[in-house]
């Protein structure tokens, strides 16, 4: 969603030139304008399309150990992580002191996606940042100072100040 996939270009534009130019690390992280909500969800037909995308190595698998029940547990994850990933999504850009936004992991994943904002090839995965780390996208914190979105559920992501040691003679 981050570069055009030859000239099937519809995901690069809802994301990046979208909802990247209206949800930027400062301030505009969070929903200004009403009308910009829109933009963070995909597109309603983007989930089955995902979750179907997402099954086809498990169309593969089931059919090679014979056990198509295991299709289904595969797209019970894909449909519960796209479900997870869309309100996460929601919750970050859109706060409103949800009982979800009180909870650790989410002042962590809500760090980790605030940072992608900043650096845009970065932290790509909302949910689980394992797949960052194993791919080597992941970052915990800005190398440089900006000028972050603050609020209760948004950690300070800023570099940390190396304190100088006192030496004594």
């Amino acid at each position: 969603m981050h570069r055009p996939f030859g000239k099937f270009r519809y995901p690069f534009e809802s994301h990046t030139l979208i909802h990247h130019r209206v949800f930027r690390a400062d301030h505009t992280y969070h929903l200004i304008h009403d009308k910009d909500a829109k933009t963070i969800p995909m597109a309603w037909w983007n989930g089955p399309v995902l979750i179907a995308v997402g099954l086809l190595p498990f169309v593969v698998f089931a059919g090679l150990i014979g056990h198509w029940w295991f299709l289904l547990g595969a797209g019970m994850a894909c449909a519960g992580y796209y479900g997870t990933y869309e309100y996460i999504h929601w919750c970050m850009h859109l706060p409103r002191k949800r009982n979800l936004e009180r909870s650790g992991i989410f002042f962590r994943l809500n760090g980790h996606h605030l940072l992608h904002h900043r650096y845009m090839g970065k932290n790509f995965n909302v949910v689980l940042p394992l797949a960052d780390l194993l791919l080597g996208t992941l970052l915990l914190r800005a190398p440089v100072h900006f000028k972050q979105a603050r609020g209760p559920s948004v950690p300070d992501v800023q570099p940390r100040v190396k304190v100088p040691r006192i030496v004594k003679a």
